[in-house]
Order: structure tokens, then C-alpha cells, then sequence
């Protein structure tokens, strides 16, 4: 009998204690005032310090110098920017536009070194510019180049607004592949709402976990020039990576080319092909002095295929394009009139700015 009560009031503490657990009112009655739940008050707390302390002391203070137009003996700071080290070696990403104007380049890192940086190349086009400095154990910011930008995703952007010094701002990810924000820059950027202010640019657009995602390098402004908050752009990381490698293997970047102007299918057009080829592009426009005017592309083509592989419109030519060296023959596949053909392009370099 006294076994048969031990077990009944047994059974019913461990009913009592799992109830009080998953009816969180019944905590509060229980627990006793002014002690919080420890479980709950951990969950409560949100911060990316980590991230910070992670990706913040590969961020540099770049600082541009200028020869005195009247004293070619003086030199005086004129510029003001950010970078952020990706590299042992001690290579810097920033933006052209930081050091576009210098003849002496300093770089200021948060350990409180101050190095004088070499130029290794830049990229007007892109907007970006790769430096190098000298130094033991410099840090180096996370990648992770499994990582892919989404809308939401939560960032920072860490640079060194106005001379204030290293400075964090936080925001999430508007949105992915916005193009031609400014003239002559087609490439696609990251827009998000966290602040990105004079001095920011070239600076660090992390993750939660402090992985570089992108560099800052603009804030939209209306042609009035009355300031636009939330609307910042930063130029993906692996467009970026891209761009160094280049710079860092031919001391500039070498663009394939091969003089054709195109648009993105419409859903009328892609309806008219019974839903085939729909990211194919539209020829609009051919330059005479190109590499596709001598393979024979017609305005109102379609290109569907590179060297057999569908594109996924024309941002997808772009970068395919691009990324070919001169003299590179591929072969390009075309609707015209409802009949695919295809032709030989030989890739030449592109040449503007």
C-alpha cells in the first residue's frame, strides 16, 4: 500500500512540474518577484558584439594624401574613406573613389598601427581599388564564399564615418541585385537601410556572424540633394573577390567584350516562344566595330545559349562575358525567326570606361 502512494504522489509532482514549465503563466504566480527566469532572461538579450569583435579590426581608417599644387614638397590629407584587409599578404579592398585623387595612400589599423599602402590597382568601372601593406599578424575579416546575400538577412556596416573613428551601424538587407544606381556602374549591389555615410565607403557590410558580405560604397541621394535614409548600397563580395584576383594577377582588369547591346525578355515575348528560352536576351543594339557584327548578330536575335549553357538573362551574359580573356573563341547560340543557329565570337577586350 505505501509503495502504491509513494508512486501515485510521484507521478504527480513530475505532472505538476512539466505543466508549470509549459504554461509560462503559471511561472510568474510561482516564481518569486524581482528573480527572473534565467532561460527566459538569456533569450531576451540581442546583440552582434561578437560579429563585431569578429570582422571590426580588419576594418582600416584610409586616409588619402595630395601633393600641395604649390609646393610639390607638401603633401596634405584630402581624402577620407575605409577598406577592409581579405588577406594575409595584406591585401586591402576599398573603393576607387577613395584613393582616385592620391598621391600618398596611409592606412590606419585599430591596433593603432599607421602603414603607408601601395597601390596594386583600381577599377573605375566597379568602383573599387586593391591595396597592399606590410605588416606581421595583420587581421584578416571572416569569408565565407558559401555564403549568399538574402532580403532580410541582418548586416552590419562598419567603417569610419567623418573622421569619427571605427563606427557600426546596423540594418538588414533591402534588397539583392539592384543595378545602374549611378551612371556608367551596371553591376549588381546590395541595397540596405543600415547608414552608410561619408568615410564609410570601402568599408565592411558583415553578417551576424561577422562574415564580410559586401563594400559599402554608396548612399542614394535625390538629384535635389535632400538626404535619403535607409537607402545604401554595397558591391557584393564575390564581385569584389573577383575584381582583386584580376587586379592581382594582371595589375588591372581585363574585361571580355564582344559589342552587343541587350534587354531582358519580356512575358510577352517569352509567352510568343510557348515559354522557351525565357532567359534569353534581346539583341537591341550591335556595335559595327564589334566581335558579334563580325560573327553576324542581327538586331531582334535572341541569345539563348554560350557554349551550350541556357543564360539567365542579361546580367548572366555580362558576367559570362566579361570573365572571358580576349582571343577566347566560344559559340553562341541564337533564335532568329524561330530557328536556333549557332555562331563562332571571337571574345575581344573591352576597352571603355
Amino acid at each position: 500500500m505505501l509503495k502504491f502512494w509513494l508512486r501515485s504522489v510521484g507521478i504527480g509532482i513530475v505532472a505538476a512540474i512539466a505543466v508549470i514549465l509549459t504554461v509560462p503563466s503559471l511561472r510568474a504566480h510561482i516564481m518569486p518577484k524581482g528573480k527572473a527566469d534565467p532561460a527566459t532572461a538569456s533569450t531576451v538579450q540581442l546583440s552582434f558584439n561578437q560579429a563585431v569583435h569578429r570582422a571590426a579590426p580588419a576594418v582600416v581608417n584610409i586616409y588619402s594624401r595630395q601633393y600641395d599644387r604649390n609646393n610639390h614638397q607638401k603633401l596634405s590629407t584630402e581624402g577620407l574613406g575605409s577598406g577592409v584587409i581579405v588577406s594575409k599578404k595584406g591585401y586591402i579592398i576599398t573603393n576607387y573613389h577613395v584613393i582616385a585623387e592620391a598621391d600618398q595612400i596611409i592606412v590606419a589599423l585599430q591596433d593603432g598601427r599607421i602603414a603607408a599602402a601601395q597601390l596594386v590597382g583600381k577599377d573605375k568601372r566597379t568602383d573599387l581599388a586593391v591595396l597592399r601593406i606590410e605588416g606581421d599578424n595583420l587581421p584578416v575579416i571572416p569569408l565565407n564564399p558559401n555564403y549568399k546575400p538574402s532580403v532580410g538577412d541582418v548586416v552590419l556596416a562598419i567603417g569610419n564615418p567623418y573622421n569619427l573613428g571605427q563606427t557600426t551601424t546596423f540594418g538588414i538587407i533591402s534588397a539583392t541585385g539592384r543595378s545602374s544606381i549611378s551612371q556608367g556602374r551596371r553591376q549588381a549591389f546590395i541595397q540596405t537601410d543600415a547608414a552608410i555615410n561619408a568615410g564609410n565607403s570601402g568599408g565592411a557590410l558583415v553578417n551576424s556572424r561577422g562574415e564580410l558580405v559586401g563594400i559599402n560604397t554608396a548612399s542614394y541621394q535625390q538629384s535635389n540633394d535632400i538626404e535619403s535614409y535607409g537607402i545604401s548600397f554595397a558591391i557584393p563580395f564575390t564581385l569584389a573577390n573577383t575584381i582583386m584576383q584580376k587586379i592581382i594577377a594582371d595589375g588591372r582588369v581585363i574585361r571580355g567584350y564582344i559589342g552587343v547591346d541587350g534587354e531582358d525578355m519580356n512575358a510577352l515575348t517569352a509567352r510568343r516562344l510557348n515559354g522557351e528560352h525565357i532567359g534569353g536576351i534581346l539583341v537591341v543594339g550591335v556595335d559595327p566595330h564589334g566581335p558579334a557584327h563580325d560573327a553576324g548578330f542581327q538586331l531582334n536575335d535572341i541569345i539563348i545559349k554560350i557554349d551550350g549553357k541556357k543564360i539567365a538573362g542579361r546580367q548572366s551574359v555580362m558576367e559570362t562575358v566579361t570573365n572571358l580573356r580576349p582571343g577566347t573563341k566560344v559559340q553562341v547560340t541564337l533564335l532568329r525567326k524561330g530557328k536556333e543557329i549557332t555562331v563562332p565570337v571571337t571574345i575581344a577586350e573591352d576597352t571603355h570606361d
